[in-house]
């Protein structure tokens, strides 16, 4: 109930305080006081989030510091009358901001996901007979009549049950159903562990009961998910950061250029119109107008990469977000294990089999007295069913009992014939067993077929059965029981027991005096939710890559340790933190304990977001996978959510950035892979264009310095950082992997795009690249008119960039070791470059908007030759090594 002061701690009262608190009453509410709690509390449903709008969208886009500038040098073109450059310049604006706004459109449905959870209908008491209504118009303080198959309307308080059990999987990581039964338990029970609690959005498995409605709507345990989702924030990814950090510093130092152009400008006597045009030409030449499309493209073709390897990526951003995580957060029951009991042992006093395919070729131990009295118990004394195909329906646990005992009962059926059940004891939480009566045959004799928990199947028998028949029970035989127990619980084997007795051939009813003394102790099948194997060979690349996997779950600890040992994310010893220990520490503790725990067992969806931001406290780039529910406001709030496509809830899928569609653990290493990747060739691109416009700047300011006319105008810059670095800047956003970047450990998490090897070589080749279009500048100035000298210019700047293209390729290799067509898009593109470059020159139009004139074959030559200098003082320095180590490179070798 939603209202102040009422207790959400159902769990822990007594019914007669919960039906006072509810107001409920025995026979049910009246229609009347029904209609009025739904005015009272609302409907029973989840509250829908703000929706993005498309002006919002186009407005995020917008709102970037080069989108401002490249707005101030378009309208300042406009005021001096150059309106093909800023016609030029707000194409620009307009097609970065599109391409952005058709990235960035994705609907945020989580809500609505959540939603779709809710059960349509539900039968309630209401004036004292049954009623079907809309789960919408469910209140708290209904009773809720319950059937196998039914989905919980709302969280609810149970009442009554009979052999009642809820799948809440996808609520609490629980695997198996949960048996549900009346009763009071204490205040601090976690919510996986309250038995007497159905919870909204579950279903009823198996059994009938009745439940009093407690919370509804955004008040249930599903609603404060809900509002989880909605209220964890979706940060910035670092590449968003970084992008944002550099355009800062890019837009800032091209504003205080320009000022500074102009200024030295009007100081030496030059016109100020003419002064304005040449600020612009900074100005534009500061910006690297390319690069938010770049990032889009590189991005996009990653994603389509990624796609093809099973991994599909919501948000672009998350492709290098992956590439920077250091830690991976993951769910265990369908991530790392199959989310699927199996049984891999048989245990008798005669000794261990195992069935097919546990580690053996065949199944073990079929023909032993007692491992066949087993099966026998596992075939008769269960209620699953395996149909004509072959296929096995019922819990999970029964099932994995069921498989297992068929591969050595070879007539089921028969054996069904010749042992007819006559009466059951069905399953309960309480007695943690269930017994069957079943005829022999002998019209003397039945057999009672007991399997249960190990311990009260120890205590209900006073005999074993061995090869050569039943033994009494002694002190030594039960201490071996009790021996293989414990050792089996430290494998986080599951543990059923099986016995059996027999009673006289007139028993027509089982009670559970027949079930409780006098058994047969028979053996145990050991079962497990085992891990994926791809899942464990995905932990070590994971480690081996630099990244700590930390396995968070609602199991149990003893489940969630053997399990992590297993899958390789712990050794033995390491300490598993529980819910309960978690519900004890402060922030701080938490954050502090975060840094050596891999192993959380039995949490709720509330401490998954505690550790997250511990973690995140920290400095951690956070990965987080799940599949269920209660995953959904984690996935929201890591750096990068990870959810599994098949097994996986549609609240999780959309609240993630990526979805495995094969559920596949090892996909996440795959993109893993690709992230870094992409980082790399990101990189290669930033350095590819800053170069160009650092070299830019420095020819427009020394020019101004040595008194001579503009060598570049505005639109000349815009082409060749459009259009020529457009041109091999997407080529370099595929480059191939040069080495196995999962052998490098992550960046960083503040590592900047920019490193100090980055930084040199920028520093290095933009002066070689200004000298060399200065000096044919000079050269043309000094033999023709001012319009050839300009040509000259524009076209060995552009030149320029052919060559510092393949410099790009490595930042410590030699292109002719990483291989000079190992990258055929990149030739691609810088054929094309050169193809555009000879079209602007040589054709009427390109002159007309350029005012450029003709260049002769000598002229072409000379350029050629002039820009192949950056080539070659590139590959000098790479070779002498005088570019210096790289930050947060690869700890085996160099880093590209």
């Amino acid at each position: 109930m939603t209202d102040e002061g009422m207790s959400r701690e159902w769990h822990s009262l007594g019914e007669r305080a919960v039906m006072r608190e509810t107001g409920a009453d025995e026979g049910g509410l009246s229609s009347g006081e029904a209609d009025g709690r739904l005015q009272r509390y609302g409907g029973n449903a989840l509250e829908e989030g703000e929706k993005v709008s498309v002006a919002g969208i186009l407005i995020r886009q917008v709102h970037n510091p080069l989108i401002y500038l490249l707005i101030g040098a378009a309208a300042l073109s406009l005021a001096t009358g150059h309106t093909v450059d800023a016609g030029v310049i707000f194409a620009v604006i307009i097609l970065n901001t599109l391409l952005g706004a058709v990235q960035e459109w994705k609907a945020d449905r989580a809500m609505e996901a959540l939603r779709e959870l809710s059960v349509p209908h539900a039968v309630v008491l209401r004036d004292g007979t049954e009623r079907s209504i809309s789960s919408e118009e469910v209140v708290p303080g209904d009773l809720l009549i319950l059937e196998t198959g039914d989905r919980v309307p709302a969280d609810a308080r149970v009442l009554s049950a009979t052999d009642m059990h809820a799948d809440e999987s996808a609520l609490t990581g629980e695997s198996e159903p949960v048996s549900k039964e009346p009763g009071t338990l204490p205040e601090d029970t976690q919510p996986a562990d309250r038995s007497n609690m159905l919870w909204m959005s579950s279903s009823i498995t198996s059994g009938r009961g009745r439940a009093l409605v407690v919370e509804t709507g955004m008040g249930t345990e599903l609603g404060r998910i809900a509002g989880s989702v909605r209220s964890a924030e979706q940060e910035k990814t670092p590449l968003q950061k970084r992008m944002d950090r550099l355009g800062l510093f890019l837009g800032a130092g091209g504003v205080a250029l320009a000022f500074v152009v102009f200024l030295l400008g009007i100081l030496q006597g030059h016109p100020a119109a003419e002064m304005a045009l040449f600020s612009v030409a900074v100005a534009v030449s500061a910006i690297p107008e390319g690069l938010p499309a770049v990032i889009s493209v590189t991005l996009a073709l990653g994603v389509r990469r990624m796609a093809r390897r099973n991994a599909v990526i919501r948000t672009l951003p998350a492709v290098e977000t992956l590439g920077s995580t250091t830690v991976i957060c993951t769910d265990k029951t369908g991530t790392i294990t199959k989310n699927e009991m199996t049984v891999t042992r048989f245990w008798t006093l005669s000794g261990e089999a195992r069935p097919s395919g546990a580690e053996t070729g065949k199944s073990e131990g079929c023909s032993e007295t007692d491992m066949a009295m087993l099966h026998r118990i596992g075939i008769l004394a269960g209620n699953a069913s395996a149909g004509d195909s072959g296929e096995v329906s019922g819990t999970a646990t029964e099932a994995a009992i069921l498989t297992a005992s068929l591969e050595c009962v070879r007539d089921p059926g028969k054996e069904s014939e010749e042992h007819p059940r006559i009466d059951e004891i069905p399953f309960d939480s309480g007695h943690k067993y269930m017994a069957t009566l079943n005829g022999t045959g002998d019209p003397d004799r039945r057999l009672v077929l007991v399997k249960g928990a190990p311990d009260r199947i120890l205590d209900f028998s006073d005999r074993v059965l061995v090869e050569g028949g039943t033994e009494p029970l002694d002190d030594e035989r039960r201490r071996e029981i009790e021996q293989a127990i414990a050792s089996y619980g430290e494998k986080a084997l599951r543990l059923v027991a099986g016995a059996y007795r027999e009673v006289p051939g007139d028993r027509g009813e089982l009670d559970r005096e027949d079930a409780e003394s006098g058994l047969v102790f028979t053996g145990m099948w050991g079962m497990v939710d085992p891990p994926r194997e791809d899942a464990v060979q995905a932990v070590a690349d994971a480690q081996r890559a630099g990244m700590r996997v930390v396995m968070i779950t609602g199991d149990h600890a003893a489940t969630a340790s053997a399990i992590a040992r297993q899958a390789g994310i712990t050794g033995h010893g390491e300490r598993i933190v529980t819910g309960a220990e978690l519900d004890g520490m402060s922030d701080g503790e938490l954050e502090e304990l975060a840094g050596d725990t891999a192993v959380y067992a039995r949490v709720s969806p509330e401490h998954k977001l505690r550790i997250l931001r511990a973690l995140k406290g920290r400095g951690e780039i956070v990965a987080m996978t799940g599949d269920g529910v209660n995953d959904a406001p984690a996935l929201k709030g890591a750096d990068i959510g990870v959810a599994m496509g098949k097994a996986g809830t549609e609240v999780a899928r959309e609240a993630s950035d990526m979805i495995l569609t094969d559920d596949d653990f090892a996909t996440i290493m795959h993109a893993v892979e690709e992230g870094r990747t992409i980082f790399s060739n990101l990189r290669r691109v930033v350095f590819f264009l800053l170069t160009t416009n650092l070299g830019e700047i420095m020819t427009l300011a020394a020019a101004l310095l040595l008194g001579m006319p503009l060598p570049l105008t505005a639109v000349m810059i815009l082409w060749i950082n459009l259009v020529t670095d457009g041109a091999c800047t997407i080529p370099l956003g595929i480059e191939p992997r040069h080495r196995s970047v999962l052998r490098q450990p992550p960046r960083p998490p503040g590592a900047g795009v920019m490193d100090r090897r980055l930084i040199r070589r920028v520093l290095t080749l933009a002066p070689v690249m200004a000298a060399g279009t200065l000096l044919l500048f000079s050269k043309a100035l000094d033999s023709g008119t001012e319009a050839h000298a300009r040509t000259v210019a524009f076209t060995v700047l552009a030149a320029f960039q052919w060559y510092h293209a393949l410099n790009a390729r490595s930042s410590s290799s030699s292109v002719f070791s990483i291989g000079l067509f190992s990258n055929l898009w990149l030739w691609g593109g810088i054929l094309a470059a050169v193809v555009l470059q000879v079209l602007a020159v040589n054709t009427p139009v390109g002159r007309n908007i350029f005012g450029l004139e003709p260049l002769t074959l000598a002229d072409w030559g000379l350029v050629a030759v002039a820009a192949a200098s950056i080539f070659a003082v590139d590959e000098l320095f790479k070779l002498i090594g005088a570019y210096g180590k790289s930050d947060g490179g690869n700890r085996r070798g160099k880093a590209d």
